[in-house]
């Protein structure tokens, strides 16, 4: 089952098997982002500095497919999606949030980024970019 977050015309999926198929589709490589949604300080402030942005957009849609790991306190997630990323959690051994983690569609990790990342869009593109090229 998969979910779609909308947020500055880009969309975020909630399942990793999609989204890989979709990037192997469109040639795109997969960024993950582990967060708390509705207690993580840093994750709202990427969100908002990054995730956000026309910029990020703009890249987005050209060049990743997004995926939403989402560890919520006061949001309820379906039992199905809780379970799912849990197990995503373990696999990346995930042990703070913001963590990004971008994918080639195959599910070779190139990148992996804990915490947050000083900025703004263009600082998260170019470690993308750089990504791309592994």
């Amino acid at each position: 089952m998969a979910f779609q977050l909308q947020a500055a015309d880009v969309t975020w999926l909630t399942s990793v098997p999609d989204a890989t198929a979709q990037a192997r589709k469109e040639s795109k490589l997969v960024l993950l982002d582990f967060t708390g949604s509705d207690w993580c300080s840093w994750c709202k402030k990427l969100d908002a500095e990054v995730f956000s942005k026309a910029e990020f957009a703009d890249y987005a849609k050209k060049n990743l497919v997004l995926v939403e790991v989402d560890f919520p306190n006061q949001k309820k997630l379906p039992a199905e999606l809780v379970k799912a990323n849990d197990a995503l959690k373990n696999k990346y051994k995930i042990t703070g949030y913001p963590t990004l983690i971008i994918l080639k569609p195959d599910g070779t990790v190139v990148w992996k980024q804990i915490g947050y990342m000083e900025g703004g869009p263009k600082a998260v593109i170019a470690k993308l970019d750089e990504a791309k090229k592994k």
